[in-house]
This record gives C-alpha cells, sequence and structure tokens, in this order.
C-alpha cells in the first residue's frame, strides 16, 4: 500500500514593494523553503501591494539621500546595511548590484502591473523580472517602456500591459488591497502571512519559513 501524502495546501499572501531589498531577499528564501517542502506542501503564492514612498515624484530620488532623510542613517551606516544585504542576496542566489540602485522610483503601476499578472498566472514571473530589473540591473521600475519590456519578459502580451499603463486600470484594486493590509497592521515589507492568520515578518532565512511552514501544515 502507498503511504504517499497529498501536499498541504497553503496560501501564502506576501505584502512587499518591488523597491524593497528585503523584500527580494524574503521571496528568495521563501523560494528556498518551498523548494525543501516540495511534496509536503502546495503553496499559492499571491502578492500583495506595499508602496514604501507612495508620494514619490515621477523622476524619483536619489538613493542615498532619501536613506539619509527618510531614516536619519549616517553614510557609513548605509554602507554597511547595503553589505550586508549584498551577501544575504548571494547566499540565495540573487545578485544585488547596490552601485547600479542609484534612484528610488514610484512603484504604484509596477503594482498595476502584477494585479493583472495574477489574473494571467504570470505573478511570480513578473515579480522576479521587477526585483532584478531594479536591484541588479538598475532600471527605472516606474517608466512605462521598461514596465512593458518587463511585462514580455514575464510572458505578458505587451500590448495588454502598455493598454493598462495608459489606463488607470487596478489602480482601485490595487488602492484597496494596500488599504486592506495597512488596516490589518502591516506597516512594514516584507510581511509574509500563511492562510490569513499567521505573520512572518522581514526577510527571514530560509530555515525560519521552513520551519513555520511545517508547524502550520501540522497543526
Amino acid at each position: 500500500m502507498s503511504t504517499q501524502t497529498t501536499p498541504a495546501p497553503v496560501r501564502i499572501d506576501f505584502v512587499s514593494d518591488v523597491s524593497c531589498p528585503w523584500c527580494a531577499i524574503g521571496l528568495a528564501s521563501l523560494q528556498h523553503a518551498l523548494a525543501k517542502l516540495d511534496g509536503e506542501v502546495a503553496a499559492e503564492i499571491h502578492f500583495q501591494p506595499f508602496e514604501l514612498n507612495p508620494q514619490m515624484a515621477p523622476e524619483g530620488e536619489d538613493a542615498t539621500e532619501h536613506l539619509l532623510h527618510k531614516y536619519g542613517s549616517t553614510a557609513e551606516q548605509i554602507d554597511a546595511n547595503r553589505a550586508a544585504i549584498r551577501d544575504r542576496g548571494a547566499a540565495l542566489g540573487f545578485t544585488f548590484n547596490m552601485d547600479r540602485r542609484s534612484r528610488i522610483y514610484n512603484t504604484f503601476d509596477a503594482h498595476r502591473l502584477l494585479h493583472w499578472a495574477e489574473l494571467e498566472d504570470k505573478h511570480l514571473a513578473l515579480k522576479q523580472v521587477l526585483l532584478r530589473a531594479y536591484f541588479t540591473d538598475g532600471e527605472d521600475v516606474s517608466a512605462h517602456d521598461t514596465l512593458v519590456r518587463l511585462a514580455g519578459e514575464a510572458g505578458l502580451d505587451t500590448q495588454r500591459a502598455q493598454q493598462i499603463l495608459a489606463s488607470d486600470a487596478y489602480a482601485d484594486e490595487v488602492r484597496a488591497q494596500e488599504q486592506f493590509f495597512q488596516s490589518r497592521g502591516i506597516h512594514s515589507v516584507p510581511a509574509t502571512i500563511i492562510n490569513g492568520q499567521h505573520l512572518i515578518s522581514g526577510g527571514q532565512p530560509p530555515e525560519a519559513f521552513e520551519q513555520a511552514l511545517r508547524q502550520i501544515t501540522a497543526a
């Protein structure tokens, strides 16, 4: 007789921003954990929008100046933090080229495209392409021509992507989701919510995600 068990279904809401380095680390960690749990857990990932800088002007802002103003960090602290992020990313197979990420951009349109991408079942591909474009290649992820090209790289219809960006499609849905998760107490990202009730905060290592998922599915 076969003792093979059915993988436990798990809903994962990953609340994040595409300009958040710890979100890139958190997602990579989560994926490493899910790879280890292959056959045990059937995960359904939903990307939920969060804007670190909702008031950011279209032209963006110098990244170092932004961090100095927003967090009151010193240049030494910023350098140390960047080195830590780069090392964490490298351990997970994600490349941070901090010298290329010279500006912070508005990410609302990227979130609108991600909302559409989920309807097309291409949200993971688009999320990964957006994170790589920003953190590895230093691209402007608010520029419509860049977003259209990245949508194409993720396997989405570029003509439709162009139409969405030229309109206000999915703007209300994105704002509603942002407000919903903020009303649930999510004020920093990444925030990983398992089955709507278990919160894992921050860019945790893969072992933390693996342990939490094992405990939740066992219960």
